[in-house]
C-alpha cells in the first residue's frame, strides 16, 4: 500500500498542493490521514480518488459540484471520460489504467494521442511525463513489479507495432546497429531509437535486450555498421560502464558508440570520450 505526501499527489494528479488544501478545507473533498508531525499522507484509494476529481475537474465540472456528488456518480461520469477520446485528460488515463490494470483503457488512450499528435509528440510529451510518475510511484512503493511490467509491456508493444507499419529501409547501405548491453533489459528507449530511425528511412539492424558481449563484437564484424547505438538505464559500478566502453572502442576502432539512457546520462563525465551523448531521443535524427 502507498503512502503519499502532498507532493507525490501533486505531481501524480496535476493538482496544485495549495489548490488541493483548499478543497480540504472548504468542500471536506477528503480528510488525510497525517503523521505525527502534521504532514498530510493519502493512500492508494485516495490517489484514485483524486484522479477522478482531476478528471472532472479538467474536463468543465467545479469543484464545488463534484463535492456535492456522490461516489457512484463521481464513478458514472468518470466512466464517460474514460470512454471520451479528450486527450486532456490521457494522464490521468494513464495512471488510473495502470494502477487497475485497465487494458482497454490505456490502449485506447494511446491510440487517441498516436492518432492525433503522431508517436514523436505522443512519446515526448505524454509518455516521458507518465512514466516520471511511474518513478514517483516507484519511490513511494506504491506499484507493483506487476503493474510496472503490465505498463512496459503495452508500450513496448505499441512502439513495435509503429515500426511495423514503415517500410524496411534498402539494405545496401552500411546500417545503424541498435542492442542493449547483457545486463540491461529496459527496451522502450531503443525501441523508441528505433522507430525514429526507421521512420527517416535509415538502414538499422535492431537486437534488441540483453545481448551478450561477444555476441555484439560478433555482429560488429559481420554488419560492418557506420555506427552503433545502445541505452542504459540499470544502475552498474562506474568502473564496469568504463570498461565495457574502452573495450567497445577498442573492437569498433573509428565507429561512432551512440548511448543514451539515464546512466550514460548521469555518468557521461565518464565516458564522454569513448561515446556521443544521445541526450533526448526526439534529437537522435540530428545526429545522422
Amino acid at each position: 500500500m502507498g503512502e503519499y505526501k502532498i507532493k507525490d499527489i501533486e505531481v501524480l494528479t496535476g493538482i496544485k498542493a495549495h489548490t488541493l488544501r483548499i478543497w480540504e478545507k472548504r468542500y471536506e473533498i477528503m480528510v488525510p490521514e497525517r503523521t505525527d508531525t502534521q504532514i498530510r499522507t493519502y493512500s492508494d484509494a485516495e490517489l484514485s480518488f483524486l484522479l477522478n476529481i482531476s478528471l472532472l475537474n479538467k474536463s468543465g465540472y467545479k469543484i464545488s459540484k463534484i463535492a456535492k456528488l456522490s461516489t457512484q456518480e463521481i464513478n458514472d461520469l468518470v466512466w464517460k471520460i474514460k470512454v471520451s477520446n479528450n486527450l486532456d485528460n490521457s494522464g490521468e488515463k494513464f495512471i488510473l489504467a495502470l494502477i487497475h490494470l485497465d487494458e482497454l483503457l490505456f490502449r485506447d488512450t494511446l491510440g487517441d494521442l498516436i492518432q492525433e499528435v503522431g508517436l514523436e509528440n505522443t512519446f515526448t510529451n505524454h509518455l516521458i511525463p507518465f512514466l516520471d510518475r511511474i518513478g514517483v510511484m516507484w519511490l513511494v512503493g506504491s506499484i507493483t513489479p506487476a503493474q510496472e511490467h503490465f505498463i512496459s509491456n503495452l508500450i513496448r508493444q505499441k512502439i513495435i507495432s509503429e515500426i511495423d507499419k514503415l517500410p524496411i529501409p534498402d539494405p545496401s547501405s552500411a546500417p545503424l546497429m541498435l542492442f542493449l548491453p547483457e545486463h540491461e533489459w529496459h527496451e522502450i528507449g531503443l525501441l523508441y531509437y528505433q522507430f525514429l530511425l526507421r521512420n527517416k528511412g535509415l538502414h538499422t539492424v535492431y537486437l534488441g535486450q540483453s545481448l551478450p558481449y561477444e555476441s555484439a563484437i560478433d555482429c560488429i564484424r559481420s554488419l560492418k555498421p557506420k555506427a552503433i547505438l545502445t541505452s542504459w538505464l540499470t544502475a552498474v559500478e562506474d568502473e564496469f560502464m568504463v570498461k565495457y566502453f574502452e573495450q567497445l572502442k577498442l573492437e569498433v576502432g573509428d565507429k561512432i558508440i551512440y548511448a543514451g539512457g539515464a546512466q550514460v546520462n548521469m555518468k557521461i563525465d565518464l565516458i564522454k570520450s569513448l561515446v556521443t551523448e544521445i541526450k533526448q531521443a526526439k534529437d537522435l535524427t540530428s545526429l545522422f
